[in-house]
């Protein structure tokens, strides 16, 4: 079910897709859906939840997987990847693609107020506390403190609080 508020603005050149186990997709009132931004069911029945005023840039790829919550007035940057889903891996007797995908980490949460910059990757697990800023580039796979600005780190795909919003 795709439901999209009329005060809500989803360019003509986005790809939102319906799905067969019972996704549901909410767009809140002011919210905006850039050109070439896809949300895709896939890997999970989780839902996708987009608050109030909150933005979508061009290029955003959202996989529904274990769900999706974006909160109210949210800035997400070109490109950003969410992906609330992983793959199963272990076996060496078959295809990765053939091993169904692993449990859920919680989806990806998306509190008030947060900046994502460009070319972000949010994994299953991600918890953006509210009005933090994620820098561009940087792969978020656990919680954000509210209120930090991030950036990646030096190695390893974890993230380094540069400072603090006041």
């Amino acid at each position: 079910m795709i439901d999209i508020h009329p005060e809500a603005r989803v360019s003509p050149l986005a790809d939102i897709e319906d799905s067969v186990r019972g996704s549901r997709i909410v767009v809140g009132r002011g919210s905006v859906i850039d050109s070439f931004v896809k949300i895709k069911p896939a890997g999970g029945t989780g839902d996708v939840l987009i608050g109030e005023m909150s933005v979508i840039n061009s290029g955003c790829v959202l996989y529904t997987g274990n769900g999706i919550r974006i909160g109210n007035q949210v800035a997400i940057a070109a490109n950003c990847t969410f992906a609330a889903t992983n793959h199963g891996y272990a076996r060496r007797d078959l295809p990765i693609r053939a091993q169904g995908f692993l449990p859920s980490k919680g989806g990806i949460v998306v509190e008030d107020d947060v900046w994502i910059g460009a070319n972000v990757v949010l994994l299953d697990g991600a918890v953006l506390r509210q009005g933090c800023v994620i820098a561009a580039g940087c792969i978020v796979r656990g919680e954000i403190a509210a209120y930090t600005v991030n950036v990646p780190a030096t190695a390893g795909p974890s993230l380094r609080v540069v400072g603090e919003r006041r």
